[in-house]
């Protein structure tokens, strides 16, 4: 019989494990345990016979030794040694992409059976790539660079390692903490924990601005498993003395490279210090740029990189395109394509917060289920909207570059970037919200004539060219495109001069002049045959 996870609760508490929940913890077994050992636990493997304090708050030793079939849990107890399980994670490093799910059970990842017993009530019946990967470098304790496309299920991929290694403790800091850039991701995070918790004891506390702090300090007065937070929010209430994080051993940073881009630098390195430093850290993002790993290099130990995006970094799934259109003619064009399309669901993206108010006025008219999200909307106004965009109820949503990672909603069919981005992996991250988890999805992007640079930064960026898309009716005006041909340089001005400006006379020139350069007939192109057999450093561009 599996020894229980929650210690001296009731079944009134702690589900039998049909529910998703795990037995009752013997008596006896409930008394307080041993900070010492909690801090001082071993990652790859302990020679400790697995005593009563063993169960202090997050079992470094289930995961390091690789034991596990998944199909029991014995408690806090040292597992076996499986020499293999190391390097099949090893093997993983840089695997190339493979299909959306893989054909493993999570049984085979070493998963707890409480773990197992919520994943199966959730749905879930297969890994991804990702999860597959992640998974058995996290349960080893290993510091993880995790790298794939939207919505390929890497919140699962590094809540569920520490989910199997989780043991009840008495500590009142959190044992663990994810970092996220948005309110809204914090709240998804926070949701998915709850779902895959291996028991109703475990707590989880999420943090973020548009709240009052006193609220959130009331639960941060009770034991805390776990905690989701923004940075801002995270770091006011370590000033405060409100949130201690001595006792963590597990900290994610997820969208990484967005928290770095929206400023939020700072704050991370604040919050990692307090951290203690025998922790283990994971690292999950879209991309990986330079910003990222100048703060891998300094807060995380020989990490393991899992680099899972193909040569093409956006989904296969996702039909792109772009249409040219004129600036003044995007809004006909974009209502145009609303009727065309029909779409079920339709993210706007607009590169401003007055533009996307202004948008959703003129668009609001026309298509009563619009709604507009951004930051100047209040907390409650926010996640009212995107309730209601969840269930369906809105079919399109205007939306900011800010709000582009926190909304994860399985319906949107369609993606318009009204206003193409300034940087091409937010374009990567504006059209991962739809075509998730294998679905089809389309984007399409307004481009004006004088963007035809940042298209082009794009398509190298993704390693794909978008399709250009034909749209009856006049949406653009083709501009006048002006020959340089009959500019012709005066190979007089290509001579070189004294510091004053002055022509050398006294040195002949280095080419052959023609003799009626200026005076030559129409049609005769003597002048510009001369100037094209200048030498490169006496001639201009023609």
């Amino acid at each position: 019989m599996s020894q229980p996870l929650c210690p001296g609760e009731s079944s009134d508490h702690c589900p039998p494990e049909s529910s998703g929940g795990v037995a009752n913890q013997a008596a006896g077994e409930d008394s307080q345990p041993s900070e010492q050992s909690y801090l001082e636990g071993t990652v790859e493997g302990s020679s400790d016979d697995g005593g009563g304090e063993s169960c202090s708050g997050f079992d470094d030793r289930v995961a390091g030794d690789g034991e596990g079939n998944g199909d029991s849990q014995e408690g806090c107890s040292s597992p076996s040694s499986t020499p293999d399980s190391g390097a099949a994670g090893e093997e993983r490093e840089c695997r190339p992409p493979v299909p959306l799910v893989t054909t493993r059970s999570f049984a085979e990842l070493r998963i707890s059976r409480a773990v197992l017993d919520a994943l199966e009530h959730a749905g879930y019946r297969h890994p991804t790539p990702i999860q597959e990967a992640i998974i058995p470098l996290a349960l080893r304790g290993r510091d993880v660079i995790g790298q794939s496309q939207t919505g390929t299920g890497k919140t699962a991929a590094y809540l569920l390692p520490f989910l199997t290694r989780w043991r009840p403790h008495r500590f009142r800091g959190p044992i663990g903490l994810v970092m996220v850039p948005t309110r809204e991701l914090a709240l998804q995070v926070s949701a998915e924990a709850h779902k895959l918790a291996p028991c109703r004891r475990f707590r989880v506390v999420t943090l973020y601005g548009g709240v009052p702090l006193e609220r959130q300090t009331r639960l941060l007065k009770h034991s805390t498993d776990l905690v989701v937070g923004t940075p801002g929010r995270l770091l006011d209430h370590l000033r405060r003395g409100t949130l201690q994080l001595r006792d963590v051993r597990y900290v994610v940073l997820d969208e990484a490279d967005r928290m770095l881009d929206i400023g939020f630098r700072p704050d991370i390195e604040r919050i990692l210090r307090h951290c203690p430093s025998q922790r283990q850290t994971l690292l999950m993002s879209a991309t990986v740029p330079e910003a990222v790993l100048r703060l891998v290099h300094r807060y995380m130990t020989d990490p393991q990189h899992v680099n899972l995006m193909p040569e093409q970094s956006t989904v296969a799934t996702i039909r792109q395109s772009y249409i040219t259109v004129d600036a003044e003619k995007k809004f006909e064009l974009l209502c145009y394509l609303l009727e065309r399309e029909s779409p079920r669901q339709c993210l706007i993206f607009v590169a401003r917060k007055q533009g996307a108010d202004e948008l959703y006025r003129q668009l609001k008219p026309r298509f009563a289920e619009t709604a507009v999200i951004h930051g100047d909307l209040t907390q409650r106004q926010r996640e009212r909207i995107m309730a209601a965009f969840r269930s369906g109820d809105i079919r399109f949503l205007i939306a900011t570059d800010v709000m582009s990672r926190g909304i994860d909603v399985e319906g949107i069919s369609h993606v318009i970037n009204y206003d193409l981005p300034e940087d091409a992996d937010n374009y990567i991250h504006r059209i991962g919200r739809t075509g998730r988890l294998g679905r089809d999805g389309v984007a399409i992007s307004f481009v004006t004539p004088e963007q035809g640079e940042l298209l082009t930064r794009i398509e190298m960026t993704i390693n794909r060219l978008l399709d250009k898309e034909e749209v009856e009716g006049e949406w653009f005006t083709p501009r006048l495109v002006i020959s340089a041909e009959p500019f012709l340089p005066n190979p007089l001005d290509q001579l070189p001069r004294d510091e004053e400006g002055w022509w050398k006379e006294e040195e002949e020139p280095p080419f052959p002049m023609p003799s009626s350069e200026w005076s030559s007939p129409p049609g005769d192109r003597s002048a510009v045959s001369s100037a094209r057999r200048l030498p490169r450093r006496y001639r201009n561009r023609l």
